[in-house]
């Protein structure tokens, strides 16, 4: 006998494959430079707290524009997320985890990059899986006032 607890971790399932796979081709869009594909993960409203003031950049040109700077920072980029894990309801989810951008600077300098705190939130928009608020962030260390840059997950 199906019950509707059963139903639901279905449903819930189905979703986490499907953010995990808006979140693949994020990740694909970042490694390619592809401001098309990525106009398609994110929300016409989305909200983003980046590592880059201002405290907040909102819409979805603001948060393309984000990702345009960088672009011109790499000439090869490279875009990873480790320990991602998801909490999905019925019509948002959520997700955190540690993000790393990397690669090859415009002036041919290879680098690493840092570790990144990121969290991403997802609402369910006419059936699709959108980004709505994502947020990138390092540790403070208080006696310094300085980001901890070199810590990994």
């Amino acid at each position: 006998m199906t019950t509707r607890d059963d139903v639901d971790t279905t449903a819930r399932d189905a979703d986490e494959a499907i953010i995990r796979q808006q979140l693949d081709a994020l990740i694909g869009a970042l490694r390619v430079k592809d401001l098309d594909a990525l106009r398609e993960i994110y929300a016409p409203d989305v909200v983003s707290f980046d590592v880059e003031p201002p405290l907040q950049h909102v819409g979805l040109a603001a948060k393309l524009n984000n990702w345009v700077t960088v672009f011109t920072m790499f000439q090869e980029l490279d875009y990873e997320v480790r320990e991602l894990t998801l909490a999905v309801g019925d019509v948002v989810a959520f997700g955190h985890g540690f993000g790393r951008i990397s690669g090859t600077l415009t002036n041919g300098t290879a680098t690493n990059g840092m570790w990144v705190r990121v969290t991403f939130c997802f609402e369910k928009v006419d059936g699709q899986w959108l980004i709505t608020h994502d947020q990138a962030s390092v540790p403070l260390d208080f006696a310094s006032g300085k980001g901890m840059t070199d810590l990994e997950p």
